[in-house]
């Protein structure tokens, strides 16, 4: 069972609405979307509360899902802030942190603010460090079936949605998370990322889909070799989005480091 709530969290930006998702019971498990969505993650979110007996609360992004987004909140610093406020309000001790694509570098970043409330910190498929050699694709220049060729292992499991086919409610809420999506993520990196992630002092797990062409195996490999002691682990027969496509892939390889 999911109940669903809204809290109102201080930060530099000002007073933030954020809306949370929570299910299960356990230790706590913060799970944290990228750019398709919150909706990308809740089924995930309730397989990881049932198989390993957790508390999984999964965050809507401000502006994403509909949900408001205060002028003064544009940056991935920002949202990490919110979460560790979050972690606070809802007095978390030895949380894991777990993101994927954007919500990864999200979780980057909250390490890196060294909140005691933070045990570990999961990266999956994650953007934000700027790897010359291994760029980041261009997500706002694909097409739907180039963002499925690039997302997914099997491109044809994917279900990316065509905006001028959507009903109007639905293409609005598509159109504000492209919008959030550009606001927090730009480029889909920091020039200054990959010299700070040495000092995260958590254990850090770094998963990456083999399939994955939004940012390949290689970008991952550096995200984990700039980490103190991150693990990097290789997720066979999937892509960008594991949560999705290999679901059972992804509890597999978390299984251990969560529990």
């Amino acid at each position: 069972m999911t109940t669903d709530t809204t809290l109102t969290i201080t930060t530099s930006a000002g007073q933030v609405p954020v809306t949370i998702g929570e299910r299960g019971s356990g230790r706590t498990v913060l799970i944290l979307h990228g750019g398709a969505g919150p909706a990308s993650v809740t089924g995930f979110a309730g397989l990881l509360a049932e198989h390993i007996g957790a508390r999984v609360i999964t965050p809507t992004h401000p502006g994403f899902g509909g949900m408001p987004r205060p002028e003064a909140l544009t940056t991935i610093a920002g949202l990490a802030e919110l979460y560790a406020g979050l972690l606070d309000a809802l007095d978390i001790d030895d949380a894991t942190v777990i993101g994927n694509s954007l919500g990864g570098w999200i979780t980057a970043e909250i390490a890196l603010r060294h909140s005691p409330r933070v045990g570990r910190v999961a990266l999956v498929d994650a953007v934000g460090i700027d790897v010359p050699e291994h760029p980041v694709a261009d997500f706002f220049a694909l097409t739907p079936t180039q963002i499925a060729e690039h997302s997914y292992f099997d491109p044809s499991k994917a279900v990316i949605p065509d905006l001028s086919t959507l009903p109007p409610a639905a293409r609005q809420i598509a159109l504000g998370n492209r919008d959030a999506l550009a606001t927090y993520g730009g480029s889909m990196s920091d020039a200054g990322l990959l010299t700070r992630l040495p000092s995260i002092d958590v254990p850090a797990l770094v998963l990456w889909g083999e399939a994955d062409r939004i940012a390949d195996s290689d970008y991952g490999r550096a995200y984990a070799e700039a980490i103190p002691g991150a693990q990097f682990v290789l997720l066979k027969g999937t892509g960008h989005v594991p949560q999705i496509e290999t679901p059972e892939t992804l509890l597999d390889a978390l299984q251990g480091f969560v529990a």
